[in-house]
């Protein structure tokens, strides 16, 4: 009796329960589905950065800014003829230099953050002390703007790119020329010397003639053989001009880019890893 019972009692609770499925079901498929302007990204778009320390120091064009080895310290070239040095956590201006008459459109501090060398529309380049601001050396070998300074890794030599197509190798402690690398058929706008210390990189390019060509190169630092050229040539009229090199930490690639808004990654020649 009691089995009978069960099996007339629970035949009705499964039809039920059949039912609900099916009233669950039909709700479901025809439920408006949510607009698509209703959902949210959980990110929209990139954040906005926080400005920790501004620096109001100049009164003119800001065209060159680089950190201490030590991260300590900016120092900074501006179109106000000045390179100005202040302390990277507060803000607060730690020395002015005053020796440049035109802007200043380059500058690195030496490997060890004790020198910074500086050039710009004045034609020179200066080495100074990073502290005390006294000019050690003044370079005049060149007969135009000059557009990007590198130090070797050693700290021993400088290489410089200016707006005369050349770029000068020079003893940093006496200023003494060692060598010219020619070839360049406009202004070079960048120089990068390799972790190795064994290659410097060039990049060139202008937009004045009805030929533009963007040209990037890699010399042995110390004796100016030309290992690579690479021109890449623009129709009239078109962007063009390499404006940037960089090598990695490491020495086995290059990087560099310009105006076509293309950045291009090379692997580095192998005597230049040494």
């Amino acid at each position: 009796m009691r089995r009978s019972a069960m099996k007339m009692t629970s035949a009705p609770w499964r039809r039920v329960r059949w039912v609900s499925l099916y009233l669950f079901l039909l709700v479901e498929a025809c439920a408006p589905a949510p607009a698509p302007s209703a959902i949210t990204p959980a990110a929209s778009g990139p954040t906005q950065a926080e400005t920790i320390t501004a620096y109001h120091g100049h009164t003119s064009t800001v065209f060159v800014v680089a950190w201490s080895p030590d991260g300590t310290r900016i120092a900074s070239g501006s179109d106000d003829s000045t390179v100005q040095v202040w302390d990277a956590k507060s803000g607060r201006r730690l020395l002015t230099y005053r020796g440049h008459t035109a802007g200043v459109r380059a500058l690195a501090w030496s490997p060890d953050g004790t020198r910074i060398v500086s050039g710009g529309n004045d034609n020179t380049i200066q080495i100074w002390n990073a502290t005390a601001g006294q000019r050690l050396v003044t370079y005049t070998g060149h007969l135009d703007s000059v557009w990007a300074v590198a130090w070797s890794p050693d700290g021993a030599h400088i290489a410089s790119a200016s707006q005369d197509e050349t770029v000068q190798v020079w003893n940093a402690a006496s200023g003494r020329h060692l060598l010219t690398y020619r070839g360049q058929a406009a202004a070079v706008w960048a120089v990068a010397w390799s972790p190795s210390g064994v290659c410097v990189a060039t990049a060139t390019g202008n937009t004045s003639d009805e030929h533009p060509m963007e040209t990037v190169q890699v010399w042995k630092a110390m004796t100016g053989h030309l290992l690579i050229s690479d021109p890449v040539p623009s129709s009239a009229g078109e962007a063009s001009g390499t404006l940037s090199v960089a090598w990695s930490p490491d020495g086995t690639r290059l990087a560099w880019g310009g105006a076509d808004t293309i950045v291009h990654l090379w692997n580095a020649p192998s005597f230049c890893r040494r």
